[in-house]
């Protein structure tokens, strides 16, 4: 078989990567294999590298301004990956979706107001919203059949017009749920409803491995719209975290003046010039790159499942319709997810993200990364089954 250019193994120790190099300072020992943190093992589009590259050798790194060629690239991109047609006037920028939802939160909330968010959920929502001061409100999926739903019966009741934001993961992360137009279409009307202005945090939109399409949630009304900042980046999709740029769209003029402003009071000048220049050639330039990138991850997700149902039949996967995440369920081992940590640290010698993380539902869970040579995961493999092995 010929060898994928996703084969080859990059050694990123010493790189100052937060996945590799801080492997002894979180697990306690320099030998576990990081399988936890969001980013991928694998080298950026060539054809990217060469932009910044060319960007780099001009060798002036003055004041920059951001050019239409940027935002056309998002546009292009987001038009025919996902057929939303956005406008240049809507877009702002970021150096990350995280930094952009704080930025959020300060511009249209005040200290001690709700904030709402499902869970299991991507943790960094909790902190961004406690550490300003709101109040978290939380509801949990309901998880069928091995995949997750809304809950809307417990949400109508909750999400009352004293809710002042709705944080929305779009696909979902830990779980994978690209979630349908009619349960999106149906959240966002109880929002619009109550007056409450929806944050959808859409990084992982482009990574789609099942075959539910995505739907940006500010597409499906104009109402809806109106009431929708929707927060996109290319880190994800090209390997680009690093870089740090993101953009945010928001169509509705006055609160695009308002998170402007707000953002603007913070000193948060917006993209550094490698960011600006990463992300339009990402988008510009990646499509075939991102193209073989998904046919070797449904690969990677497709190994997993069956050696999971070989090996570790006690374990359910949740089969991700989205995302280079995985979400499995350990709680028929019958361990605390103390338990559950210690094996895979001590005996697998493997570091997984632990499910109490991402918030009520994630107990018994964990989370492990696919954006893996093929070798790292089948070596993952080995090391997780010797995690459970006895049991």
């Amino acid at each position: 078989m010929e060898e994928s250019l996703f084969d080859q193994v990059i050694e990123r120790r010493g790189t100052n990567s937060a996945k590799w190099d801080l492997t002894e300072k979180l697990f306690g020992s320099s030998d576990v294999l990081p399988m936890w943190v969001a980013d991928m093992d694998f080298m950026a589009p060539e054809k990217v590298l060469s932009v910044i590259r060319e960007r780099l050798d001009h060798g002036i790194f003055g004041y920059n301004v951001y050019p239409s060629e940027l935002a056309n690239s998002i546009q292009a991109w987001v038009h025919k990956r996902h057929g939303w047609d956005i406008n240049e006037s809507w877009l702002s920028y970021s150096p990350g979706v995280v930094t952009a939802l704080a930025m959020a939160i300060g511009a249209f909330t005040n200290p001690g107001d709700k904030i709402m968010t499902l869970t299991p959920v991507y943790h960094p929502f909790f902190h961004v919203v406690e550490r300003n001061g709101r109040q978290l409100i939380t509801i949990q999926n309901k998880l069928v059949n091995e995949q997750y739903e809304i809950d809307f019966e417990q949400l109508e009741q909750i999400l009352t017009p004293d809710i002042k934001a709705f944080i929305l993961c779009n696909p979902h992360n830990p779980g994978g749920k690209v979630w349908s137009k009619a349960d999106l279409q149906r959240l966002g009307e109880l929002c619009v409803r109550n007056g409450i202005l929806i944050l959808s945090d859409d990084i992982h939109s482009d990574i789609i491995v099942g075959d539910t399409p995505y739907t940006p949630l500010a597409s499906i009304s104009e109402e809806i719209k109106q009431q929708t900042l929707t927060f996109i980046a290319p880190t994800k999709t090209f390997n680009l975290a690093g870089i740090q740029a993101s953009a945010v769209v928001i169509p509705n003029r006055r609160l695009k003046v308002k998170f402007d402003h707000h953002q603007g009071n913070q000193g948060l000048a917006g993209l550094n010039t490698f960011g600006m220049v990463g992300m339009e050639a990402a988008y510009r330039y990646g499509e075939e790159w991102f193209d073989q990138f998904i046919a070797y991850l449904k690969g990677n997700i497709s190994r997993l499942q069956e050696f999971i149902q070989e090996e570790l039949p006690s374990i359910r996967m949740i089969q991700p319709d989205a995302t280079y995440l995985v979400w499995l369920d350990c709680r028929n081992l019958g361990l605390t997810d103390k338990e559950l940590e210690q094996l895979l640290l001590k005996k697998g010698k493997i570091g997984l993200e632990s499910g109490p993380k991402y918030g009520p539902g994630g107990e018994g869970f964990v989370r492990i990364n696919l954006a893996c040579p093929r070798a790292t995961l089948e070596e993952g493999l080995v090391r997780l089954k010797t995690a459970f092995e006895g049991l």
